[in-house]
């Protein structure tokens, strides 16, 4: 089979949308058609089914995808590890994790990890969404959850942390503070939008919390994202479920309920088996590790 059909073939694939696998490859929409057309003319069977919304993989399809999903992923790994053959600790490291760990707790502290290793770039994907990795979308990922056993990758555990219940000074001295959970029906609670992707299970279980069987409160504001919940308790808004390594950094925001058992979440890093050996790999997770550490050490 041509190379470069394939490669169209799978970016399409991966896309389900002509234009838009044309953008990403450069190329006209009728000359991703053309070359799609030529591939099934070749191998003499269709491999996608058009849909007024896109186009859909044939079982034949699905079978060719799943292979050039592994030729893809053995070359993004293989062109890493040329990299680093010759550059250890230089170029491009991509990662991704969630808004919230990024935007508010992981870029504060990035300057210390580029005094470290100066030659290292940092590409940060910041989504609430899972990355592909054979694809190349990121290198490395920290994500919440452990998620389905994938042989093609490794998955560590990184740290625990818990979804504790905060408000502002501002806040409670405006509407009091709750002292117990029933206590929530009288107050303002700022919850993740429900036509978001939440970055966790559950992520709005203080609607529940201490209301009545069957009863689901109805929140004050919703908001697509955990940074936007952050400034918007400390604004005085009202009261919302943070995870506890978030809230560490902003000494404004008080916790609430000391006693009650919070939700706990695992957080991995998760990155493909072809880059356990990265020296990138290696020297970022080492600086996730000395900076969870000393936030350890603060919250003693």
């Amino acid at each position: 089979m041509d190379w470069d059909r394939l490669r169209v073939f799978h970016t399409v694939a991966e896309i389900r949308n002509l234009t838009h696998a044309g953008h990403a490859l450069n190329l006209s929409q009728s000359a991703v058609s053309r070359q799609i057309s030529a591939l099934e003319a070749e191998l003499s069977m269709p491999l996608f089914n058009r849909h007024a919304r896109g186009l859909v993989l044939t079982a034949e399809g699905e079978l060719l995808f799943k292979t050039t999903r592994s030729i893809f992923a053995q070359l993004n790994a293989t062109t890493a590890q040329l990299a680093e053959s010759t550059n250890s600790l230089k170029g491009t490291l991509k990662v991704s994790t969630s808004v919230a760990l990024g935007s508010v707790w992981l870029a504060p502290r990035l300057p210390r990890f580029f005094k470290k290793c100066p030659d290292l770039n940092i590409q940060l994907l910041l989504t609430d969404d899972e990355v592909d990795f054979t694809m190349r979308e990121a290198d490395i990922a920290i994500r919440f959850g452990k998620g389905e056993i994938d042989k093609n990758l490794v998955q560590e555990p990184l740290f625990q942390y818990h979804l504790r219940i905060y408000g502002s000074s501002q806040y409670f001295e405006t509407f009091g503070i709750p002292k117990t959970p029933e206590d929530m029906d009288h107050h303002r609670l700022i919850v993740f939008g429900t036509h978001s992707i939440a970055p966790v299970e559950n992520v709005n279980w203080i609607l529940r919390l201490g209301a009545k069987t069957g009863v689901i409160r109805q929140p004050f504001l919703m908001l697509n994202n955990a940074y936007g919940i952050l400034q918007s308790v400390k604004n005085g808004l009202g009261i919302a479920s943070l995870a506890d390594y978030v809230a560490h950094d902003h000494s404004e925001l008080i916790p609430i309920l000391p006693k009650l058992k919070y939700p706990q979440i695992e957080a991995y890093l998760v990155y493909p088996k072809q880059l356990a050996d990265s020296k990138r790999i290696e020297a970022f997770r080492d600086f996730l590790r000395k900076e969870l550490h000393l936030k350890e050490q603060g919250t003693k």
